[in-house]
């Protein structure tokens, strides 16, 4: 199935370790890089991580059938589960994990709460199709995500960074922002970049054709992305490096929240989708739009709000390095259970009494 893809995708795990070396390789040799970077910025947003950021945006969106998002609005059991799995159990688990592996750092703390309340609108469309799932649901689910993180992000970062760690007594560990930074950082990372993928697409089908944009603009558009997330990281652990490498233990402890949390919610949505009668190719949407996340638009946010050399930056920086292996093993678990499901379901049939 990976054969699918193109080589940039199939390598994206070489890549991304690659982006990080020349990162970490960049920041040793040039120390002033950090001091460069905050001389070409707007406000508290460094111009080069904004580009990238967009980079990797747009091409995401501008494959989403929008046109479409109608006909899978009458999937009502797809689109219930998916809206309890994403917006309510996701964030409360990784909030939950979070305290659990970082209760001593609340700059990494926060990256990866972040990262929590935001679903994926981008990777998941891959490892759906490579997993043979339904990617017209697919394609609604992320369009509907992308919407609702663009209308309820800044009130659940504010929810889940303020409101309900005060409730529970933690909040003599509460980092401080502005919920007008965030809800701006959403606005300018994820907002623009949906009009702008709207628009595209819109233009696109309409002066030239469905075949003419799906098949020759859009892979021509689609190298982009991984380019801008690449540049991205290239960046980022630039002025991450002296972190990175005289603490590893701390590198590690984002990662093991991320792992539990990216286990937690594909089993548990495959599982409750095949309870409620989901066809495989249902259930396997479901399974990765849970348990994705939106780690551009959380890079995007802590760069915009606590700095590019942030810890809350660093979480999000770490949290592709770990999706990608993981989401791959699980488009391979996932095949594997489609194996079954099929032998399954002939067992069955063949256990059926023949009609008279």
């Amino acid at each position: 199935m990976l054969a699918r893809l193109s080589l940039l995708d199939r390598l994206l795990p070489l890549w991304i370790l690659l982006a990080m070396a020349a990162g970490l390789l960049l920041g040793r040799r040039f120390p002033s890089l950090q001091a460069a970077l905050d001389a070409v910025r707007i406000g508290s947003t460094s111009l080069p991580i904004a580009l990238g950021l967009l980079l990797m945006m747009v091409p995401v969106l501008a494959k989403v059938r929008y046109e479409q998002l109608g006909k899978g609005l009458g999937q009502r059991r797809l689109l219930g589960l998916c809206l309890l799995l994403v917006w309510g159990l996701g964030p409360l688990l990784m909030f939950s994990l979070a305290w659990l592996f970082l209760p001593d750092q609340a700059a990494l703390r926060t990256g990866v709460i972040l990262i929590g309340i935001a679903p994926c609108i981008a990777m998941v469309l891959i490892w759906i199709d490579l997993a043979d799932g339904d990617r017209e649901s697919g394609a609604l689910l992320v369009a509907i995500n992308a919407i609702l993180q663009v209308l309820g992000y800044a009130l659940l970062a504010n929810v889940y960074l303020k409101i309900l760690p005060a409730w529970l007594g933690l909040a003599a560990q509460t980092v401080l922002f502005s919920d007008w930074e965030i809800a701006k950082a959403v606005l300018i990372f994820l907002g623009i970049p949906l009009l702008a993928g709207y628009l595209i697409r819109r233009l696109g089908l309409g002066l030239k054709g469905r075949r003419w944009y799906e098949q020759r603009f859009l892979p021509r558009l689609a190298p982009w992305s991984l380019i801008g997330l690449l540049f991205t990281i290239v960046v980022m652990f630039a002025l991450q490096g002296e972190v990175i490498t005289s603490a590893p233990l701390l590198v590690l402890r984002v990662a093991l929240p991320l792992l539990l949390y990216f286990a937690v919610m594909w089993g548990l949505a495959f599982g409750l989708g095949r309870r409620r009668g989901l066809a495989y190719p249902q259930c396997t949407t479901l399974a990765f739009t849970a348990a994705g996340n939106n780690f551009e638009l959380a890079i995007a946010v802590s760069v915009s709000v606590w700095g590019v050399s942030s810890g809350q930056a660093l979480a999000g920086v770490i949290g592709p390095l770990i999706e990608v292996p993981v989401l791959v093993s699980l488009v391979y678990l996932s095949l594997a259970l489609r194996d079954r499901w099929a032998l399954h379901d002939r067992l069955a049939a063949n256990r059926q009494p023949p009609s008279r």
